[in-house]
């Protein structure tokens, strides 16, 4: 799709938010991120859930998936509006939401426990692309001796056997991430 402009389809599809993602179901579109992906998990039940089968499980996945895209995903991209002073205090407020995220991580491979869920199909951008924007920026948000414990959490996930499978190379993902960061 193309972003700009937006298609018809867009914003046929998504006449709200009038943005990607849109997932055509039999015709009928399901749109954001999260819920999109609740959607396939209720939909297609042949795997394992990307949910805990106990409510207060369920609950607390949500609320973390939804902390991640509603409040760490917005101060990560703000990181890239500030220069100097400014930039730092937005990168420390970020390694403090993270800190957060991280206290959820304590004794556990992924945020579903031994598998992977919906906080860490949810915190998919960090893992992947966050790393790429730090190169680009020439920046150090996520950093080994700040979350020592989200760091080994990135390494498990993307060394994750079906991650690999799914998801495009690193190289892949710099070279669309450079084109776009050009763009701005």
């Amino acid at each position: 799709e193309s972003l700009s402009p937006k298609s018809p389809e867009i914003l046929k599809y998504n006449p709200v938010h009038k943005k990607l993602p849109i997932l055509l179901h039999n015709g009928k579109p399901v749109v954001e991120s999260l819920v999109i992906v609740e959607y396939i998990d209720e939909t297609w039940t042949s795997g394992s859930s990307i949910l805990p089968a106990d409510p207060l499980g369920k609950s607390n996945a949500r609320f973390w998936a939804k902390f991640i895209d509603d409040k760490l995903m917005p101060a990560i991209m703000n990181i890239r509006r500030y220069q100097g002073e400014e930039q730092v205090k937005a990168i420390d407020e970020v390694v403090e939401l993270f800190k957060l995220l991280e206290n959820e991580l304590k004794g556990k491979k992924f945020f579903g426990g031994d598998t992977i869920g919906l906080v860490d199909i949810t915190a998919n951008f960090i893992a992947l692309w966050l790393g790429i924007h730090q190169e680009i920026m020439g920046i150090q948000v996520v950093t080994k001796e700040k979350l020592p414990i989200f760091c080994k959490w990135i390494d498990e996930y993307l060394n994750s056997s079906i991650i690999k499978q799914s998801l495009p190379s690193r190289d892949e993902l710099s070279a669309a991430l450079l084109s776009y960061h050009k763009s701005l």
